[in-house]
């Protein structure tokens, strides 16, 4: 079995980044495993985020890759009055840490990230900013996000958050 290295990781991590940042969509997209999980978790106190999107409010949660594939075609087609125009972006990501793998199938990778944004609509910016968790899984000879899961470190989200937001 390959086993995921530290260069990859990072490479990983940030090619995410770039490809939100130019509106790639569906190469980004092409990074997903088609039963990936794409879980941005709300807090249910000061100290504690919530724990399971089966049962508790989330920000954004998106079950399968098709879901992801749904929203890009939203984002795309300008059936989403939210999204128009589109916040510019810029990602990045740090402390990127391969940790063991998490079974046969997928490695887990965590980063820090913050992401510098532009409302063109209100003239204003803003940092979101907080930690990544992934889950690699070799699926032929490329690496996917079988899972990603974003906990935002922020307080107050300004406006509509979309996933090329974080």
């Amino acid at each position: 079995m390959t086993m995921l290295t530290q260069a990859e990781a990072e490479r990983l991590v940030a090619s995410e980044g770039r490809l939100l940042d130019i509106c790639a969509w569906d190469d980004w997209l092409d990074l997903y495993a088609e039963d990936a999980l794409y879980w941005v978790p709300s807090w249910r106190n000061e100290a504690e985020p919530t724990s399971s999107p089966d049962t508790e409010i989330s920000l954004i949660y998106y079950e399968g890759r098709q879901a992801l594939v749904d929203r890009v075609w939203r984002l795309k087609s300008g059936l989403s009055p939210a999204s128009i125009p589109l916040r510019r972006t810029a990602h990045l990501a740090s402390n990127v840490l391969l940790q063991q793998p998490l079974d046969d199938a997928a490695t887990s990778v965590t980063a820090s990230f913050a992401v510098h944004h532009f409302d063109p609509k209100r003239q204003t910016q803003h940092v979101l900013f907080g930690q990544y968790e992934y889950a690699f899984r070799l699926i032929g000879q490329a690496w996917r996000i079988a899972r990603k899961k974003t906990l935002l470190a922020n307080d107050l989200i300004p406006g509509v958050l979309d996933f090329y937001m974080i």
